[in-house]
């Protein structure tokens, strides 16, 4: 496959991860895999991957971002702890190099994969919890999981929406849509602070990561526009099924 292939492949992929991440959440686990697929260490392909879904979360953002009306304190406190965990985890990153990252990527991927596909049986969970009643902490402490779900998300990223709308479905008293809304801008946090730090400091395919950029922003920004009118059921099964087949495939690789 030639260079043009490869760059309209990945952005491709990251269109697809856009809508995704806008409708569901792990996109990372279609861009990653295609990423290495292509031939691309493992972790440059999550660099590259990481810096090239930023404007796909953006995108997703921008467009549901009627939905933190009144959530100004909540926005700020929780996006800045995003930014620092997602700095954290990007560091984290670099300090374990190549070699360490490459023995946990099929790890990462299958506990993305799970992580995804047990976002529904989550969801009732916390439904439930509400209907019984469950006493909740000050809104404050939301931070203290938010933060560390952030370093996962700055040190690999799959299924981070879905870590980050547990937590706050668990302990913030709102309608679903405009946590997700949050979830986006958190994420967005995130993985723009891990980004910044491998624009910086790490290897990265900018070929790959210009086309992919371009194609995460458009994703991200259809998913956003049609999250209300798609059942995401089907698409979180798609890629439950394309992580554990990409996670399968690490193992015995």
């Amino acid at each position: 496959m030639g260079p043009a292939s490869q760059i309209a492949l990945a952005a491709a992929a990251a269109f697809a991860a856009g809508i995704v991440n806008a409708l569901a959440g792990g996109g990372t686990l279609i861009t990653f895999p295609t990423l290495t697929a292509l031939g691309i260490p493992a972790l440059t392909a999550n660099t590259t991957n990481t810096i090239a879904l930023v404007p796909g979360y953006f995108g997703g953002s921008f467009v549901q971002r009627g939905d933190l009306s009144g959530q100004r304190q909540r926005f700020m406190l929780l996006t800045a702890t995003g930014a620092i965990g997602g700095l954290a985890g990007g560091l984290l990153l670099l300090w374990s190099g190549e070699r360490l990252f490459r023995q946990l990527t099929p790890w990462l991927l299958l506990f993305a994969s799970l992580l995804l596909a047990a976002q529904g049986w989550i969801r009732r969970r916390v439904l439930e919890r509400r209907r019984n009643g469950a006493p909740r902490k000050s809104e404050a402490w939301v931070a203290v999981p938010v933060f560390f779900a952030a370093i996962y998300g700055g040190y690999f990223g799959g299924a981070l929406g879905v870590v980050v709308l547990a937590v706050l479905a668990v302990m913030l008293d709102d309608p679903l849509p405009r946590l997700n809304a949050l979830k986006q801008s958190i994420s967005f946090a995130v993985n723009a602070t891990a980004a910044l730090l491998f624009v910086v400091k790490a290897p990265v395919d900018w070929p790959i990561a210009g086309a992919m950029a371009v194609g995460a922003l458009a994703g991200g920004t259809a998913g956003g526009r049609i999250a209300s009118r798609v059942k995401p059921e089907v698409l979180r099964a798609v890629v439950v099924v394309a992580g554990l087949t990409a996670a399968g495939f690490y193992f015995v690789k």
